[in-house]
């Protein structure tokens, strides 16, 4: 079996861990290919042969029946990153904070590798966001898991969005920025502004305002098969395009329009595990004293 492999600096107490997954996969026959920065990283923290493969970003991951994400969600939005069309599935290994995407915990790698190599488990697919600009900003990664946003810049002052869909007019937010959330985000960013949970199955997106400068102007749910599309202006001509965590400086003359990418990321989900109990769990989610014992029911 060809494992990819991309991670971020771990703790020490974490080590061990990753340690007992490498020898692990050795053990099991896996051919191993590991993104150059972290294979890097890697020969100084552990004992690990030096036969690996290592590839960089750019280098086609054709091949591979799976792709690890050791780190936090940030480094599993970035492993999306890697992977695009391809769509090889996709195993998050909680190494960070709060792991509301990558749900394996270091303690349960074992039987997560042994559900890999066994078929024990499912895949969720993901609906990305595509960006198209004009000029093109983001290079060959036009699309992203989370969110695009629009966000002021180097001032004080907020910035006016003027907002279509599909063409028509929708509404001009007067704010510091404007996100368009996937459901897979709408846990993050747009959750902060007031935006609703989506399940990550549902076909939608949600456009929330950042600091909207009226009482009237709420997150709105829209089809994920419109054309979302945008102007910007404001008393500085700079702005920030953020898709997921990168992020641009652009003026008022871009063209910008973000659309469903045409194909998804697909994310390994344990038997164990569900969104719905991430969502209690990581979020606290439904967290009331009245419960039993005061604790979240399952």
């Amino acid at each position: 079996m060809k494992i990819a492999i991309l991670g971020k600096p771990f703790d020490e107490n974490v080590a061990p861990a990753i340690q007992a997954l490498f020898d692990d996969l050795l053990a099991r026959n896996a051919e191993l290919y590991v993104v150059e920065s972290f294979w890097v990283y890697l020969q100084t923290h552990l004992r690990v042969p030096t036969h690996i493969h290592t590839f960089r970003r750019g280098d086609s991951l054709q091949g591979m029946q799976f792709v690890l994400s050791i780190g936090g969600d940030g480094t599993l939005l970035d492993t999306v990153t890697y992977v695009g069309s391809l769509q090889i599935p996709i195993l998050g290994i909680h190494t960070g904070r709060l792991g509301f995407l990558a749900t394996v915990t270091p303690d349960r790698i074992p039987q997560a590798i042994d559900a890999l190599f066994k078929g024990h488990f499912v895949l969720d697919e993901r609906s990305l966001i595509r960006v198209d600009t004009d000029p093109e900003v983001f290079g060959d990664i036009t699309f992203g898991l989370n969110e695009f946003s629009i966000l002021k810049r180097d001032t004080s002052s907020m910035i006016v969005v003027h907002t279509y869909i599909d063409g028509e007019y929708l509404n001009s937010y007067w704010a510091d920025g404007l996100i368009v959330s996937t459901p897979t985000g709408s846990t993050g960013y747009s959750l902060s502004c007031g935006g609703p949970v989506m399940l990550p199955q549902t076909n939608n997106f949600i456009i929330s305002p950042v600091c909207p400068h009226n009482l009237n102007v709420r997150p709105l749910v829209v089809s994920d098969r419109s054309v979302i599309s945008f102007e910007i202006e404001g008393r500085s001509n700079n702005f920030l395009l953020s898709l997921d965590s990168r992020s641009v400086t652009v003026d008022s003359t871009i063209q910008i329009a973000v659309r469903r990418e045409n194909f998804k990321a697909r994310l390994v989900r344990l038997n164990h595990v569900n969104f719905l109990s991430t969502l209690r769990s990581k979020l606290n989610w439904g967290l009331d004293r009245r419960n039993p014992d005061g604790i979240l029911l399952p």
